[in-house]
């Protein structure tokens, strides 16, 4: 799959999370909050390209600096995302203004990652954009996890189970 489909994809994906994310929902504590990102890190390593071969070294870089920005604008929408536990023990988060920022900064950071690279003359397909994308939302799930001490029930009981306190926004 290459261009407009992959951008299809991502652009599903995205507005997907968007809206999910300003909504209160439930955490997730089932063993398939892995599986979207999955799909992305799937996609993203079959599409020839990933590294452009003329510019090797620049072209890892720029995707190094994106996995980056794409584990701390998910470890920053986690810690960002305002988490509570209801009557009876579900845990739910919704995001808040501080994550809207977030985001704005992590695509700010994308874009200026993607003009590097266009002034490096760096081919750039949408599959770095995919492995970004896909750390980003396995680091916010199992950072959310964490926080809500659900690891237990998704990793097996390795984890000890502790209540969970309301925090503060």
């Amino acid at each position: 799959m290459t261009g407009l489909p992959n951008t299809l994809v991502i652009c599903a994906v995205v507005a997907l999370v968007v809206v999910r994310q300003f909504k209160a929902q439930q955490i997730g504590t089932d063993r398939r909050w892995w599986l979207i990102p999955a799909v992305l890190i799937f996609m993203a390593v079959r599409e020839p390209g990933l590294i452009d071969p003329h510019h090797h070294t620049a072209s890892a870089a720029l995707l190094a600096a994106e996995l980056a920005v794409g584990l701390a604008v998910g470890a920053g929408w986690a810690r960002t995302s305002h988490v509570w536990t209801d009557a009876d023990g579900t845990a739910w988060s919704k995001g808040t203004k501080a994550t809207a920022v977030v985001w704005v900064a992590g695509t700010g950071l994308r874009a200026g990652l993607f003009g590097i690279g266009s002034l490096l003359h760096v081919r750039q397909g949408s599959a770095g954009l995919m492995l970004a994308l896909a750390a980003t939302l396995l680091v916010r799930s199992g950072l959310l996890l964490l926080r809500t001490g659900s690891v237990r029930t998704t990793f097996g009981a390795a984890a000890a189970h502790q209540p969970m306190r309301k925090e503060p926004v």
